[in-house]
């Protein structure tokens, strides 16, 4: 018989099965793990939200950690929906020395409900973090704690070292909206990060993406995975099982897949590379395979994919740092000035510099008005 690899699930009932303990057990079974549980709290939802939350006494909570770790061991450990501050105090303690502990804190809900209060948030990071291999969090919940918006690549990062320094090792922040048609991640750590993009907005936004995303990876650390390859296994499974689990418009899964990872690709190479063949020969397919995948799913070239990522990341650049134009062309990967600039001009229809004085332009008119 094959040995059996646990893994620990600390987190919240959810009855619709979409989130919580009950999508955990499914997903750690899928991977080939032996799911533990420890429930933190039930609610009372349905698929259009929660409506009640009844948090677990500290001491059961802790008393459940104690009994199902002293006897199975678990190879690692998620941390998700915790409500009160104490309950967090005796977590830290119960499973302080386990290894591949991954915390997903769940300060907003899906539909935008607050679930952590401060002090809780506080505890979260002051006594789980700091014991974690890994802190998985929305963009939106690091925004509520840092005060600020994330908005950029460069908020990202920020955001995500400032997590770090609590003491983590590893930070994935999910769910950015630099741009309407498009959600950005981002894995950061230990000198190391990456950027995954997808044009699957809804299926990246589905309920209880985070809490599975969390449960996956900490599953493939169990089975001796390195971070970044259980964040690949994880993504993997996210994309069969739950982002791309239905078909839209005629388009099978696996051209989606390839799609998903071609856009991933671009987010992680747009600073060096704008060639087709280059992203082709990552994805070990053909050009021509790959302008069928693009044409198929958004009726677009794989050219005009990347320089669509291009001019967005432009327009950004433009319209909300001090970059000169020089920088950023040779931030997007460029070689002049000139050549960036004839690529923005035929596509926005003006120069960079123009570009960017329409824009404070109209963040002027717009002051005036709310003046």
């Amino acid at each position: 018989m094959k040995p059996l690899v646990p893994i620990l699930s600390i987190t919240g009932s959810d009855g619709t099965g979409q989130s919580g303990i009950q999508s955990d057990i499914k997903i750690i079974k899928d991977l080939g793990g032996y799911a533990l549980t420890v429930v933190t709290s039930v609610t009372i939802q349905s698929s259009s939200g929660i409506s009640h939350v009844r948090e677990m006494p500290s001491g059961v909570v802790v008393g459940q950690i104690r009994a199902v770790c002293e006897d199975l061991r678990p190879l690692a450990v998620k941390v998700g929906m915790v409500g009160d501050a104490e309950t967090v105090h005796g977590i830290r303690d119960a499973i302080s020395g386990c290894p591949n502990i991954v915390c997903s804190p769940v300060i907003l809900s899906s539909s935008g409900r607050r679930l952590m209060d401060d002090g809780t948030v506080q505890a979260f990071l002051h006594d789980l973090v700091p014991i974690s291999k890994m802190v998985v969090m929305k963009c939106g919940d690091a925004e509520m704690l840092f005060g600020r918006r994330i908005g950029t690549d460069d908020d990202m990062l920020a955001a995500a070292a400032a997590i770090c320094q609590a003491g983590t090792e590893w930070v994935m922040l999910r769910g950015s909206r630099h741009s309407e048609d498009r959600v950005t991640a981002l894995l950061y750590g230990r000198g190391y990060h990456a950027f995954f993009s997808s044009y699957s907005v809804e299926g990246w936004q589905r309920h209880g993406i985070g809490g599975a995303l969390s449960t996956a990876i900490a599953t493939r650390m169990a089975f001796g995975d390195a971070v970044d390859l259980a964040v690949a296994h994880a993504h993997e499974y996210l994309h069969s099982q739950m982002v791309y689990s239905v078909e839209v418009d005629g388009v099978h899964l696996r051209p989606k897949e390839h799609y998903n990872r071609f856009v991933s690709l671009i987010a992680e190479h747009y600073r060096r590379q704008h060639d087709v063949a280059f992203y082709a020969r990552r994805m070990a397919i053909t050009p021509r395979y790959l302008s069928q995948i693009t044409k198929a799913v958004i009726h677009r070239t794989p050219k005009q994919v990347i320089d669509e990522y291009l001019l967005q990341k432009a327009r950004q650049l433009l319209s909300t740092t001090q970059n000169t134009v020089q920088e950023i062309s040779l931030g997007l990967g460029f070689s002049s000035q000139i050549l960036f600039a004839r690529f923005f001009r035929q596509r926005e229809g003006c120069p960079p510099r123009e570009y960017r004085r329409r824009m404070a332009k109209d963040v002027r008119a717009d002051s005036l008005a709310l003046d």
